[in-house]
This record gives structure tokens, sequence and C-alpha cells, in this order.
């Protein structure tokens, strides 16, 4: 099974952390492919970064000539895109925002997502209510720190401690890391939380599997048909 992973942003680095991620999490037999738009934002950080993005991914995938691939893992927490791929691809795309999500729902009744900064938070809530799970979300709380911040370990562990403690205090059950650049923080924060910590990167690669192995893909009945044909001019 392949499975392709694709950064929502243009920094080389940050696909190479999360493939890592991913591998880590993908079982026997699969291969984690990652993917780095060549062109967009460097860090998506707010809705005009996240357009770009979604642009930039799309357009990726179009012109994607590699081998062939079972499966898509969007690797942007709350970044646009998800449906506009769900139409242009034939195989499951599973968002990592819309995974973690889901999982967390499975350990406890209301969970909080600790992501980057401040801003991107409304974003983020608008895509968990969009996927049907926003309900059960306590809380979405930033860190104060930037995407290309959470290079630095200690930092990113004191501000995620930080902020999960505001999520908790807010009736979090479970929390979710609310950023790809955050893959692997999971193993370090949860026993020092005495909460389940969900990766959305692993969530979204162990679903991608599931679905590639039950013999599931999106319903072309309506809302992700196939798109119409149009004369589409694509970015660079």
């Amino acid at each position: 099974m392949r499975i392709v992973v694709t950064n929502c942003n243009t920094t080389q680095e940050m696909t190479e952390e999360i493939v890592r991620g991913a591998r880590a999490a993908a079982g026997p037999g699969t291969t984690v492919t990652g993917l780095t738009p060549a062109w967009g934002p460097e860090s998506a950080e707010g809705w005009l970064d996240s357009y770009l993005s979604a642009a930039a991914v799309l357009d990726m995938l179009r012109a994607y000539d590699g081998p062939p691939y079972d499966a898509v893992v969007m690797a942007g927490f709350g970044e646009h895109g998800r449906e506009g791929v769900r139409e242009l691809v034939d195989v499951p795309v599973v968002d990592i925002t819309e995974a973690a999500a889901h999982l967390a729902c499975l350990l406890g009744r209301r969970y909080g997502v600790v992501t980057t900064l401040e801003r991107t938070c409304g974003q983020i809530e608008d895509s968990l209510a969009l996927a049907g799970v926003g309900r059960n979300c306590a809380a979405v709380v930033g860190t104060g720190l930037g995407v290309l911040d959470l290079g630095d370990d200690e930092r990113t562990e004191a501000a995620f401690l930080t902020a999960a403690g505001r999520a908790r205090d807010a009736g979090a059950e479970v929390l979710v890391l609310g950023c790809a650049g955050m893959t692997g923080l999971q193993q370090v924060v949860g026993e020092k939380l005495g909460l389940p910590v969900v990766d959305g990167v692993g969530a979204a690669v162990k679903l991608a599997e599931s679905l590639v192995a039950l013999g599931l893909s999106t319903s072309r009945a309506g809302s992700y048909a196939r798109p119409l044909e149009k004369r589409r001019k694509w970015g660079a």
C-alpha cells in the first residue's frame, strides 16, 4: 500500500518531519511518500495562507506523475482544500484535522486542540464543524508559537503544556496536536498531562490504511462527484 502525504506549505524540512511521523505510524507493507508544493506559503498561518496552500496542494496532486498511490493524507491542520482533493483524486482522502478529532471522540466525551498561533483557532473551529466533529470540541487553544518555531523542542513542549492546561480547564478529556509540525510531541507530553494525546498525522495514516484495506473510497454520489470539465488555468 502506498500513501501520499501532502504538506500544506513549501518548507521541505517540515515535509521530512511529517513523513517521519507518518512512517512511524504506518503498518508493515505501507510506503509513505511526502509531497511538498512547488509554490505557496512557507508556513500556513491564516486565511490567506490557507487558501493559497489549498490551491498549491491541488495543483501538485493534479500534476503528480510519480508511482500510483492508494490514499492521500493531507497534513495541514485546519487548512482548506480537503473537499476539493476529494473531487480530484480517485482514492480515499484523509485530512489530519478530522482524523485526529474522530479518534479523540472515541477516547473521551470532549477533546481540546492545542495549536500554534491564536489567529488560526477560528479557522480550525470551522474545519472541525464542517467535518461534523465540532460539537465535541471543548476548546481550541493557541501556544503563541509560529509553525516554523516548532523546531525548538524545549520551547514547544513548554508552550504546549501551558496551552494544554487551558484546554483541560475548559473541559477537554483528550488532547489533539493542532499542527502537523507537532507530530511526535504526543510521546513527550502524554504522561505529563495524564490525558490521551492524539497526533493527527498518525491518526490519518491509520485511518487511510483502514479505508484501503476495507476497499472503501470517496462516494461519487453528489457532493464529491468528479469536477465538471472546464477550461481551467492552474498555477505555476
